[in-house]
């Protein structure tokens, strides 16, 4: 049984599949400058219902190809059928991906049925089944629990389901309260699960867009930090230095705390992301 120390430390970024071509230009220009990073994988997100499937492949594509780091798709399994998901694994392994977040997605608008497959362990599951070892497979961790979870206990064992269906790794949902994590991991441990667990971290640039994020997928915004950030109104610079230094000293926490690296959600910028790795002296000159 390892503990979070133990594992060699990893870091990692996170991007979306832009819409337009502009989009696309804008996120490898931020995926070039984040290679200061020295990051172990660059991971792309997947639409409802695999809404955004042919940007997300044409991203992970260009990043495999040009910036000699892994590119990790997202894989969501609802609305999906098992024949649909095999031929998405053939394709990723025809395009040298060795790495894969495998999640359960959220139901497209409209939609009643969920498909095939209702949990993100039946996914990984099947990913095992099909495709053995050849990829390593990243599941998602919430740390102050899944918004649509009935209680803790039934999220810890939904995450565990994950973690014995053939999960090597977890990215957590971000967050802002460290303890919320380091509890999370001493749960963890205490059902046996042996894995590295790496916190999700999220920049603070703009108030109005994180408390929309952070209402829609659970993540608490301690009290203190979202009535500092509402102080500053429409002051944008006065936002971006707070968060900078709210998400520095988090992540410095966690890091001395023994997290076992750290999963940046970019949302395709570099600059908030690489100033955070600039103070914890992670980046490259």
């Amino acid at each position: 049984m390892h503990s979070q120390a133990d594992w060699p430390k990893i870091f990692s970024c996170e991007f979306f599949p832009p819409n337009t071509d502009e989009g696309m230009h804008k996120l490898f220009a931020a995926r070039e400058a984040l290679m200061r990073l020295r990051p172990a994988f660059f991971s792309v997100t997947y639409g409802a219902g695999g809404s955004t499937r042919e940007r997300t492949f044409e991203a992970i594509q260009a990043i495999q190809a040009h910036s000699g780091v892994d590119a990790a798709p997202h894989l969501t399994c609802v609305a999906s059928t098992r024949a649909g998901i095999r031929d998405i694994l053939d394709r990723f392994r025809d395009q040298g991906i060795h790495r894969i977040v495998a999640l359960r997605g959220d139901l497209p608008s409209g939609m009643r049925e969920f498909g095939e497959f209702r949990y993100a362990n039946e996914l990984v599951e099947f990913i095992r089944a099909e495709t053995g070892n050849h990829f390593h497979i990243e599941v998602a961790a919430y740390p102050e629990f899944h918004p649509q979870a009935a209680n803790p206990e039934r999220d810890l064992r939904n995450f565990k389901h994950k973690v014995e269906a053939g999960a090597d790794s977890a990215i957590t949902q971000y967050f802002y309260n460290p303890d919320a994590y380091f509890r999370f991991i001493d749960d963890c441990e205490q059902l046996g699960l042996d894995l590295p667990i790496v916190p999700g971290i999220m920049p603070i640039t703009n108030f109005t867009q994180l408390a929309r994020f952070s209402d829609g997928c659970g993540a608490e915004i301690p009290r203190w930090i979202r009535r500092r950030l509402e102080g500053f109104g429409e002051d944008r610079d006065a936002i971006r230095a707070f968060g900078l230094d709210v998400v520095t000293d988090l992540c410095r926490r966690l890091l001395d705390g023994g997290a076992p690296g750290l999963h940046f959600y970019t949302m395709n910028q570099a600059g908030p992301t690489l100033a955070i790795g600039e103070r914890l002296g992670l980046t490259t000159a």
